[in-house]
Protein backbone atom coordinates (compact mmCIF):
# COMPACT_ATOMS: atom_id res chain seq x y z
CA UNK A 1 0.00 0.00 0.00
CA UNK A 2 1.33 3.51 -1.31
CA UNK A 3 2.25 6.26 1.40
CA UNK A 4 -0.51 8.49 -0.57
CA UNK A 5 -3.24 6.02 0.09
CA UNK A 6 -2.49 5.80 4.18
CA UNK A 7 -2.20 9.28 4.24
CA UNK A 8 -5.39 10.02 2.15
CA UNK A 9 -8.60 11.74 3.98
CA UNK A 10 -11.67 9.75 4.12
CA UNK A 11 -14.30 10.48 1.52
CA UNK A 12 -17.10 13.20 2.56
CA UNK A 13 -20.30 11.88 2.47
CA UNK A 14 -22.82 12.91 0.13
CA UNK A 15 -25.29 15.34 1.66
CA UNK A 16 -28.50 14.47 2.06
CA UNK A 17 -31.09 15.11 -1.11
CA UNK A 18 -33.99 17.56 -1.49
CA UNK A 19 -36.98 15.41 -0.97
CA UNK A 20 -40.75 16.19 -2.03
CA UNK A 21 -43.97 15.59 -0.16
CA UNK A 22 -46.23 12.28 -1.05
CA UNK A 23 -47.65 12.53 -4.86
CA UNK A 24 -50.40 11.53 -3.22
CA UNK A 25 -51.07 15.43 -2.06
CA UNK A 26 -52.06 16.24 -5.51
CA UNK A 27 -55.23 15.41 -4.77
CA UNK A 28 -56.07 16.52 -1.06
CA UNK A 29 -54.81 20.51 -1.87
CA UNK A 30 -57.48 20.97 -4.36
CA UNK A 31 -60.20 19.82 -2.09
CA UNK A 32 -58.85 21.46 0.84
CA UNK A 33 -58.24 24.93 -1.05
CA UNK A 34 -61.65 25.00 -3.20
CA UNK A 35 -63.36 23.95 0.14
CA UNK A 36 -61.57 27.28 1.68
CA UNK A 37 -63.02 29.21 -1.23
CA UNK A 38 -66.43 27.82 -1.14
CA UNK A 39 -68.11 30.99 0.10
CA UNK A 40 -66.36 32.93 -2.97
CA UNK A 41 -67.97 30.30 -5.31
CA UNK A 42 -71.18 29.98 -3.61
CA UNK A 43 -71.30 33.56 -4.26
CA UNK A 44 -70.07 34.02 -7.80
CA UNK A 45 -72.57 31.70 -8.55
CA UNK A 46 -75.43 33.25 -6.66
CA UNK A 47 -74.68 36.84 -8.15
CA UNK A 48 -75.10 35.04 -11.60
CA UNK A 49 -78.05 33.91 -10.85
CA UNK A 50 -79.26 36.76 -9.46
CA UNK A 51 -78.78 39.04 -12.25
CA UNK A 52 -80.67 37.19 -14.96
CA UNK A 53 -77.72 35.17 -16.36
CA UNK A 54 -78.33 31.82 -15.46
CA UNK A 55 -74.94 30.50 -17.36
CA UNK A 56 -72.61 33.33 -16.33
CA UNK A 57 -72.67 32.49 -12.28
CA UNK A 58 -72.02 28.76 -13.66
CA UNK A 59 -69.09 30.00 -15.65
CA UNK A 60 -67.51 32.57 -13.29
CA UNK A 61 -67.98 29.47 -10.64
CA UNK A 62 -65.99 27.39 -12.34
CA UNK A 63 -63.29 29.21 -13.57
CA UNK A 64 -62.94 30.34 -9.80
CA UNK A 65 -62.68 26.71 -8.81
CA UNK A 66 -60.34 25.97 -11.65
CA UNK A 67 -58.19 28.42 -10.54
CA UNK A 68 -57.82 27.60 -6.77
CA UNK A 69 -57.39 24.26 -7.53
CA UNK A 70 -54.57 24.89 -10.01
CA UNK A 71 -52.79 27.62 -7.56
CA UNK A 72 -53.13 24.56 -5.17
CA UNK A 73 -51.10 22.18 -7.05
CA UNK A 74 -48.47 24.49 -7.39
CA UNK A 75 -47.56 24.34 -3.13
CA UNK A 76 -46.61 20.53 -3.85
CA UNK A 77 -44.53 21.37 -6.99
CA UNK A 78 -42.25 24.20 -5.24
CA UNK A 79 -42.18 22.44 -1.97
CA UNK A 80 -39.02 20.21 -0.85
CA UNK A 81 -37.68 19.48 2.75
CA UNK A 82 -34.41 17.42 3.68
CA UNK A 83 -33.07 16.16 7.14
CA UNK A 84 -29.18 16.33 7.94
CA UNK A 85 -27.42 14.87 10.73
CA UNK A 86 -27.50 18.57 11.85
CA UNK A 87 -30.58 20.63 10.56
CA UNK A 88 -33.83 20.25 9.04
CA UNK A 89 -34.33 22.26 6.08
CA UNK A 90 -37.83 22.87 4.26
CA UNK A 91 -37.66 25.09 1.12
CA UNK A 92 -41.24 26.46 -0.76
CA UNK A 93 -42.22 29.28 -2.53
CA UNK A 94 -42.47 30.37 -6.38
CA UNK A 95 -42.27 33.92 -6.67
CA UNK A 96 -41.00 34.34 -3.44
CA UNK A 97 -38.32 31.56 -2.73
CA UNK A 98 -37.92 30.98 1.07
CA UNK A 99 -35.71 28.37 2.89
CA UNK A 100 -36.63 27.52 6.16
CA UNK A 101 -33.77 25.58 8.46
CA UNK A 102 -33.87 24.60 12.13
CA UNK A 103 -31.42 22.61 14.21
CA UNK A 104 -32.30 19.01 15.29
CA UNK A 105 -31.08 19.92 18.64
CA UNK A 106 -33.84 21.80 18.94
CA UNK A 107 -36.26 20.12 18.29
CA UNK A 108 -39.42 20.16 21.47
CA UNK A 109 -42.28 18.75 20.09
CA UNK A 110 -43.39 16.90 16.73
CA UNK A 111 -47.24 16.88 15.87
CA UNK A 112 -48.68 14.30 13.37
CA UNK A 113 -52.32 15.20 12.53
CA UNK A 114 -54.26 13.25 10.17
CA UNK A 115 -57.65 14.40 8.85
CA UNK A 116 -60.17 12.42 7.14
CA UNK A 117 -58.95 12.59 3.58
CA UNK A 118 -55.61 12.45 4.60
CA UNK A 119 -56.63 8.99 6.47
CA UNK A 120 -58.11 7.63 3.46
CA UNK A 121 -54.50 8.12 1.65
CA UNK A 122 -52.14 6.82 4.03
CA UNK A 123 -50.78 10.73 4.88
CA UNK A 124 -49.90 12.81 7.44
CA UNK A 125 -49.38 16.71 8.42
CA UNK A 126 -46.07 16.86 10.29
CA UNK A 127 -45.71 19.99 12.42
CA UNK A 128 -42.38 20.04 14.31
CA UNK A 129 -41.95 22.99 16.65
CA UNK A 130 -38.40 24.37 17.30
CA UNK A 131 -39.28 27.41 19.36
CA UNK A 132 -41.34 28.57 22.25
CA UNK A 133 -45.34 28.49 22.38
CA UNK A 134 -45.62 30.81 19.90
CA UNK A 135 -49.34 31.31 19.33
CA UNK A 136 -49.51 32.48 15.68
CA UNK A 137 -47.73 29.05 14.72
CA UNK A 138 -44.20 31.00 14.06
CA UNK A 139 -41.02 28.90 14.61
CA UNK A 140 -42.10 25.63 13.60
CA UNK A 141 -41.54 23.57 10.27
CA UNK A 142 -44.77 22.12 8.42
CA UNK A 143 -44.73 19.20 6.57
CA UNK A 144 -48.03 18.62 5.00
CA UNK A 145 -48.13 15.88 3.02
CA UNK A 146 -45.60 13.05 4.24
CA UNK A 147 -47.06 8.68 4.23
CA UNK A 148 -48.28 7.41 7.88
CA UNK A 149 -45.16 5.27 7.72
CA UNK A 150 -42.56 8.17 6.96
CA UNK A 151 -44.14 10.48 9.66
CA UNK A 152 -43.90 7.67 12.26
CA UNK A 153 -39.96 7.45 11.54
CA UNK A 154 -39.62 11.11 11.49
CA UNK A 155 -40.82 11.46 15.02
CA UNK A 156 -39.10 8.23 16.13
CA UNK A 157 -35.62 10.00 14.31
CA UNK A 158 -36.05 13.52 16.02
CA UNK A 159 -37.50 13.09 19.84
CA UNK A 160 -35.78 9.28 20.71
CA UNK A 161 -32.43 9.91 19.68
CA UNK A 162 -29.93 7.42 21.49
CA UNK A 163 -26.71 9.03 23.00
CA UNK A 164 -23.42 8.06 21.77
CA UNK A 165 -22.36 4.66 22.85
CA UNK A 166 -18.72 4.92 23.76
CA UNK A 167 -16.22 2.20 22.10
CA UNK A 168 -16.80 -1.48 24.00
CA UNK A 169 -19.55 -0.30 26.32
CA UNK A 170 -22.80 -2.70 26.14
CA UNK A 171 -25.59 -1.28 24.83
CA UNK A 172 -28.69 -1.66 26.87
CA UNK A 173 -32.16 -2.59 25.02
CA UNK A 174 -34.96 -0.18 24.75
CA UNK A 175 -37.99 -0.52 27.08
CA UNK A 176 -41.66 -0.37 25.56
CA UNK A 177 -43.32 2.24 26.36
CA UNK A 178 -45.04 3.18 29.88
CA UNK A 179 -48.95 3.85 29.29
CA UNK A 180 -49.62 7.19 31.79
CA UNK A 181 -53.51 7.26 31.20
CA UNK A 182 -56.08 5.71 28.61
CA UNK A 183 -59.93 6.93 27.55
CA UNK A 184 -62.50 5.31 30.02
CA UNK A 185 -65.82 5.69 28.29
CA UNK A 186 -66.92 6.41 31.76
CA UNK A 187 -65.31 9.79 31.50
CA UNK A 188 -68.33 10.81 28.75
CA UNK A 189 -70.56 12.03 31.85
CA UNK A 190 -68.07 14.88 31.98
CA UNK A 191 -68.80 15.97 27.94
CA UNK A 192 -71.63 17.96 28.79
CA UNK A 193 -70.10 19.99 31.13
CA UNK A 194 -67.59 21.52 28.81
CA UNK A 195 -69.09 23.63 26.67
CA UNK A 196 -67.48 22.99 23.54
CA UNK A 197 -70.98 22.33 22.25
CA UNK A 198 -71.87 25.88 22.38
CA UNK A 199 -69.13 26.99 20.12
CA UNK A 200 -70.24 24.14 18.01
CA UNK A 201 -73.57 25.33 17.97
CA UNK A 202 -72.52 28.88 17.02
CA UNK A 203 -70.35 27.50 14.28
CA UNK A 204 -73.03 25.31 12.86
CA UNK A 205 -75.82 28.79 13.11
CA UNK A 206 -73.64 31.13 11.62
CA UNK A 207 -73.04 28.37 8.22
CA UNK A 208 -76.71 27.91 8.37
CA UNK A 209 -77.77 31.66 8.74
CA UNK A 210 -74.92 32.51 5.37
CA UNK A 211 -76.42 29.96 3.71
CA UNK A 212 -80.11 30.94 4.13
CA UNK A 213 -78.95 34.94 3.79
CA UNK A 214 -77.19 34.11 0.32
CA UNK A 215 -79.73 31.60 -1.02
CA UNK A 216 -82.13 34.22 -0.36
CA UNK A 217 -84.35 31.38 1.87
CA UNK A 218 -87.68 32.04 2.94
CA UNK A 219 -87.48 30.56 6.55
CA UNK A 220 -90.92 30.66 6.93
CA UNK A 221 -91.59 28.47 4.21
CA UNK A 222 -90.06 25.43 6.06
CA UNK A 223 -92.37 23.06 7.65
CA UNK A 224 -90.38 22.43 10.95
CA UNK A 225 -89.73 25.98 11.39
CA UNK A 226 -93.44 27.14 10.78
CA UNK A 227 -94.36 24.09 13.25
CA UNK A 228 -92.40 25.01 15.88
CA UNK A 229 -93.17 28.93 15.44
CA UNK A 230 -96.84 28.29 15.69
CA UNK A 231 -96.52 26.25 18.44
CA UNK A 232 -94.64 28.40 20.43
CA UNK A 233 -97.46 30.73 19.44
CA UNK A 234 -100.20 29.37 21.39
CA UNK A 235 -97.87 28.65 24.55
CA UNK A 236 -97.60 31.66 27.11
CA UNK A 237 -94.30 33.51 27.27
CA UNK A 238 -92.83 32.01 30.30
CA UNK A 239 -93.33 28.34 28.69
CA UNK A 240 -91.75 29.51 25.62
CA UNK A 241 -88.91 30.70 27.77
CA UNK A 242 -88.40 27.19 29.77
CA UNK A 243 -88.91 25.37 25.74
CA UNK A 244 -86.51 27.14 24.18
CA UNK A 245 -84.14 26.87 27.25
CA UNK A 246 -84.26 23.52 27.45
CA UNK A 247 -84.07 22.89 23.74
CA UNK A 248 -81.19 25.01 23.85
CA UNK A 249 -79.26 22.61 26.51
CA UNK A 250 -80.03 19.65 25.04
CA UNK A 251 -78.56 20.57 21.97
CA UNK A 252 -75.45 22.14 23.69
CA UNK A 253 -75.32 18.54 25.98
CA UNK A 254 -75.73 16.67 22.63
CA UNK A 255 -72.93 18.57 20.70
CA UNK A 256 -70.72 18.55 23.16
CA UNK A 257 -70.63 14.38 24.00
CA UNK A 258 -70.68 14.75 19.99
CA UNK A 259 -67.21 16.86 20.28
CA UNK A 260 -65.75 14.56 23.14
CA UNK A 261 -65.85 11.82 20.75
CA UNK A 262 -64.80 12.87 18.12
CA UNK A 263 -61.89 14.73 19.66
CA UNK A 264 -60.46 12.08 22.18
CA UNK A 265 -62.20 8.96 21.29
CA UNK A 266 -59.22 6.15 21.36
CA UNK A 267 -56.86 8.95 23.80
CA UNK A 268 -53.76 7.17 24.76
CA UNK A 269 -50.61 9.06 27.17
CA UNK A 270 -47.49 6.92 27.03
CA UNK A 271 -43.97 7.68 27.98
CA UNK A 272 -41.20 6.57 26.42
CA UNK A 273 -38.04 4.67 27.38
CA UNK A 274 -36.20 8.18 27.06
CA UNK A 275 -38.82 10.26 28.97
CA UNK A 276 -40.71 11.82 25.98
CA UNK A 277 -44.44 11.78 25.92
CA UNK A 278 -46.52 10.50 23.74
CA UNK A 279 -50.04 11.84 23.35
CA UNK A 280 -52.44 9.77 20.67
CA UNK A 281 -56.09 10.47 19.58
CA UNK A 282 -58.77 11.06 17.83
CA UNK A 283 -61.92 9.42 15.85
CA UNK A 284 -62.13 11.42 12.10
CA UNK A 285 -59.01 13.04 12.75
CA UNK A 286 -56.05 11.43 14.16
CA UNK A 287 -53.64 13.14 16.18
CA UNK A 288 -50.66 11.84 17.69
CA UNK A 289 -48.05 14.96 19.68
CA UNK A 290 -44.86 14.01 21.05
CA UNK A 291 -43.19 16.44 24.05
CA UNK A 292 -39.66 15.72 25.04
CA UNK A 293 -38.93 15.78 29.12
CA UNK A 294 -36.47 18.49 28.51
CA UNK A 295 -38.84 20.19 27.55
CA UNK A 296 -41.83 19.82 30.15
CA UNK A 297 -41.49 22.47 32.75
CA UNK A 298 -44.75 21.67 34.12
CA UNK A 299 -48.61 20.53 34.06
CA UNK A 300 -51.78 22.45 34.97
CA UNK A 301 -54.84 21.42 36.08
CA UNK A 302 -57.64 23.61 34.63
CA UNK A 303 -61.46 23.34 36.10
CA UNK A 304 -64.30 24.92 34.16
CA UNK A 305 -66.89 26.17 36.17
CA UNK A 306 -69.62 23.25 34.81
CA UNK A 307 -67.08 21.24 35.11
CA UNK A 308 -65.96 21.56 38.92
CA UNK A 309 -69.40 21.78 39.58
CA UNK A 310 -69.30 17.91 38.29
CA UNK A 311 -66.14 16.72 39.70
CA UNK A 312 -64.39 16.56 36.92
CA UNK A 313 -61.29 18.69 35.40
CA UNK A 314 -59.03 18.58 32.54
CA UNK A 315 -54.93 17.92 32.48
CA UNK A 316 -52.36 20.49 30.55
CA UNK A 317 -48.73 20.72 29.61
CA UNK A 318 -46.53 23.85 30.37
CA UNK A 319 -43.69 22.72 27.56
CA UNK A 320 -41.63 24.63 24.93
CA UNK A 321 -42.90 24.39 21.11
CA UNK A 322 -46.73 23.54 21.50
CA UNK A 323 -49.49 25.39 20.12
CA UNK A 324 -51.19 27.37 22.68
CA UNK A 325 -54.53 29.85 22.89
CA UNK A 326 -56.18 27.36 20.39
CA UNK A 327 -58.31 25.64 23.19
CA UNK A 328 -57.23 22.48 25.06
CA UNK A 329 -59.41 20.43 22.50
CA UNK A 330 -57.61 21.37 19.28
CA UNK A 331 -54.29 22.75 20.84
CA UNK A 332 -51.20 20.25 21.49
CA UNK A 333 -51.08 20.90 25.64
CA UNK A 334 -53.41 18.58 26.27
CA UNK A 335 -52.83 15.94 28.46
CA UNK A 336 -55.81 14.06 29.72
CA UNK A 337 -59.22 15.15 28.18
CA UNK A 338 -62.05 16.04 31.00
CA UNK A 339 -62.17 13.46 33.67
CA UNK A 340 -62.50 12.94 37.15
CA UNK A 341 -60.22 15.24 39.28
CA UNK A 342 -58.69 12.60 41.17
CA UNK A 343 -57.48 10.77 37.54
CA UNK A 344 -56.83 14.56 36.24
CA UNK A 345 -54.54 15.06 39.47
CA UNK A 346 -52.48 11.30 38.92
CA UNK A 347 -51.91 12.32 35.86
CA UNK A 348 -50.21 15.20 36.04
CA UNK A 349 -48.24 13.75 38.96
CA UNK A 350 -46.96 11.39 37.44
CA UNK A 351 -45.94 13.32 34.25
CA UNK A 352 -44.19 15.28 36.59
CA UNK A 353 -42.96 12.78 38.85
CA UNK A 354 -44.37 14.45 42.31
CA UNK A 355 -48.07 15.20 42.85
CA UNK A 356 -46.87 17.34 45.70
CA UNK A 357 -47.70 20.26 43.52
CA UNK A 358 -51.39 19.51 43.11
CA UNK A 359 -51.91 18.28 46.64
CA UNK A 360 -50.28 20.53 48.85
CA UNK A 361 -52.42 22.97 50.64
CA UNK A 362 -52.05 26.58 50.06
CA UNK A 363 -52.22 29.07 51.87
CA UNK A 364 -55.13 32.10 52.00
CA UNK A 365 -54.13 35.30 50.56
CA UNK A 366 -54.89 38.92 53.03
CA UNK A 367 -58.56 40.01 53.57
CA UNK A 368 -57.86 42.91 51.33
CA UNK A 369 -57.73 40.48 48.73
CA UNK A 370 -61.49 39.35 49.35
CA UNK A 371 -62.76 42.76 49.72
CA UNK A 372 -61.05 43.51 46.35
CA UNK A 373 -62.72 40.64 44.35
CA UNK A 374 -65.93 41.41 46.01
CA UNK A 375 -65.72 45.00 45.05
CA UNK A 376 -64.99 44.04 41.49
CA UNK A 377 -67.86 41.69 40.90
CA UNK A 378 -70.09 44.16 42.69
CA UNK A 379 -69.24 47.18 41.19
CA UNK A 380 -68.81 46.29 37.65
CA UNK A 381 -72.70 45.02 38.14
CA UNK A 382 -73.39 48.31 39.29
CA UNK A 383 -72.08 50.02 36.53
CA UNK A 384 -74.35 47.30 34.06
CA UNK A 385 -77.48 48.26 36.43
CA UNK A 386 -76.51 52.21 35.93
CA UNK A 387 -76.21 51.74 32.17
CA UNK A 388 -79.82 49.74 31.77
CA UNK A 389 -81.42 52.30 33.82
CA UNK A 390 -80.24 55.40 31.87
CA UNK A 391 -81.28 53.40 28.40
CA UNK A 392 -84.58 52.31 29.82
CA UNK A 393 -85.56 55.67 31.37
CA UNK A 394 -84.59 56.83 27.84
CA UNK A 395 -86.52 54.44 25.92
CA UNK A 396 -89.44 54.52 28.62
CA UNK A 397 -89.57 50.98 29.09
CA UNK A 398 -90.87 49.21 32.26
CA UNK A 399 -89.17 50.38 35.42
CA UNK A 400 -89.36 46.99 36.55
CA UNK A 401 -86.36 46.18 34.17
CA UNK A 402 -84.43 48.36 37.56
CA UNK A 403 -85.11 44.87 39.78
CA UNK A 404 -83.01 42.70 37.64
CA UNK A 405 -79.60 44.39 38.85
CA UNK A 406 -81.01 43.21 42.33
CA UNK A 407 -81.88 39.91 41.70
CA UNK A 408 -78.27 39.70 40.30
CA UNK A 409 -76.43 41.00 43.67
CA UNK A 410 -76.60 37.87 45.12
CA UNK A 411 -74.40 35.74 42.25
CA UNK A 412 -72.30 38.73 42.08
CA UNK A 413 -70.95 38.56 45.99
CA UNK A 414 -70.95 34.83 45.56
CA UNK A 415 -68.54 35.20 42.45
CA UNK A 416 -66.41 37.43 44.01
CA UNK A 417 -65.97 35.17 47.19
CA UNK A 418 -65.36 32.42 45.06
CA UNK A 419 -62.95 34.07 42.82
CA UNK A 420 -61.26 34.66 46.16
CA UNK A 421 -61.17 30.82 46.95
CA UNK A 422 -59.64 29.82 44.47
CA UNK A 423 -56.38 32.48 45.32
CA UNK A 424 -53.43 30.37 46.23
CA UNK A 425 -49.25 30.34 45.52
CA UNK A 426 -46.40 28.08 46.91
CA UNK A 427 -42.71 26.53 46.48
CA UNK A 428 -43.46 22.91 46.25
CA UNK A 429 -41.17 19.94 45.05
CA UNK A 430 -39.25 23.03 42.91
CA UNK A 431 -42.16 24.37 40.94
CA UNK A 432 -43.90 27.24 41.61
CA UNK A 433 -48.04 26.46 42.23
CA UNK A 434 -49.97 29.12 41.82
CA UNK A 435 -54.08 29.19 41.24
CA UNK A 436 -56.54 31.39 40.27
CA UNK A 437 -59.90 32.41 38.29
CA UNK A 438 -63.86 31.11 38.79
CA UNK A 439 -65.36 30.50 35.49
CA UNK A 440 -62.19 28.83 34.47
CA UNK A 441 -59.96 27.83 37.48
CA UNK A 442 -56.37 26.57 36.79
CA UNK A 443 -53.76 25.37 38.88
CA UNK A 444 -50.35 25.82 37.57
CA UNK A 445 -47.17 23.95 38.85
CA UNK A 446 -44.09 25.61 36.68
CA UNK A 447 -40.69 24.42 37.45
CA UNK A 448 -38.23 27.31 39.23
CA UNK A 449 -35.76 26.49 36.46
CA UNK A 450 -37.89 26.98 33.70
CA UNK A 451 -38.75 30.82 35.15
CA UNK A 452 -36.53 33.45 32.97
CA UNK A 453 -37.96 36.38 35.06
CA UNK A 454 -40.30 38.17 37.15
CA UNK A 455 -42.84 40.94 37.09
CA UNK A 456 -44.32 42.89 39.55
CA UNK A 457 -47.43 45.47 38.94
CA UNK A 458 -49.29 47.21 41.03
CA UNK A 459 -52.60 49.36 39.92
CA UNK A 460 -53.81 52.05 42.02
CA UNK A 461 -56.43 50.29 43.90
CA UNK A 462 -54.14 48.01 44.57
CA UNK A 463 -51.60 49.64 46.15
CA UNK A 464 -54.27 51.35 48.42
CA UNK A 465 -55.00 47.49 49.73
CA UNK A 466 -50.93 46.93 49.84
CA UNK A 467 -51.70 44.08 47.41
CA UNK A 468 -49.46 43.53 43.85
CA UNK A 469 -49.78 40.68 41.38
CA UNK A 470 -46.76 39.28 41.12
CA UNK A 471 -46.01 37.19 37.41
CA UNK A 472 -43.93 34.27 36.55
CA UNK A 473 -42.52 34.43 32.87
CA UNK A 474 -41.30 31.69 31.35
CA UNK A 475 -40.66 30.55 27.54
CA UNK A 476 -43.06 27.19 28.02
CA UNK A 477 -46.79 27.24 27.85
CA UNK A 478 -49.10 30.37 28.43
CA UNK A 479 -45.90 32.71 28.94
CA UNK A 480 -46.97 34.22 31.89
CA UNK A 481 -47.97 32.91 35.67
CA UNK A 482 -49.31 35.19 37.55
CA UNK A 483 -49.97 35.04 41.24
CA UNK A 484 -52.81 37.73 41.90
CA UNK A 485 -53.56 39.82 44.63
CA UNK A 486 -50.57 38.95 47.51
CA UNK A 487 -49.03 41.22 49.56
CA UNK A 488 -46.66 43.84 48.02
CA UNK A 489 -43.83 42.43 50.96
CA UNK A 490 -45.12 38.70 50.25
CA UNK A 491 -44.65 38.74 46.72
CA UNK A 492 -41.21 39.74 46.79
CA UNK A 493 -40.10 37.73 49.12
CA UNK A 494 -41.87 34.78 47.16
CA UNK A 495 -40.05 35.70 44.32
CA UNK A 496 -36.77 35.51 46.11
CA UNK A 497 -37.20 32.11 47.38
CA UNK A 498 -38.10 30.62 44.11
CA UNK A 499 -35.75 32.06 42.29
CA UNK A 500 -32.67 32.96 44.62
CA UNK A 501 -30.42 35.78 43.70
CA UNK A 502 -32.38 36.79 40.85
CA UNK A 503 -34.00 40.23 42.71
CA UNK A 504 -30.96 41.12 44.50
CA UNK A 505 -29.57 43.72 42.69
CA UNK A 506 -32.94 45.52 42.15
CA UNK A 507 -33.60 45.38 45.87
CA UNK A 508 -29.94 46.06 47.16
Amino acid sequence: MSLTQLTAAPPTPPAPQWRRLSPRMLLVHPVIEVGKALPAILGAFLAGHSSGHDGSGSRWSLAIAGVVAALSLLRWVTTRYRITPQQIQLRHGLLRRRTLAAPVSRVRTVDVTSHLLHRALGLARVVIGTGTSDRKGRDRLVLDGLTAATAAGLRAELLHRAPAVAPGATVQPMQPEMQLAVLDRRWLRYAPFTLTGAVTGLALLGVGWRVVTEGHVDVNRLGPYRAAADRLGHWSLGVDIAVVTLAVVLFVAVASTLGYLLSFWNFRLTRHAGGTLHVSRGLLTSRATSIERRRLLGAELSEPLLLRAAGGARCLAIATGLRVGRGAERGGEILLPPAPRAEATRVAGAVLGTAGPFVAALPKHPAAARRRRVARAVGALLLAAAISGLVAWAAGWSAWLLLVPAVLLGPAVALGLDRYSSLGHALVAGHLVTRFGSLVRRRSALAVDGIIGWNLRSSWFQRRLGLATLTATTAAGRQRYPVQDVGAQEAVRFAAECVPGLLTQFLA
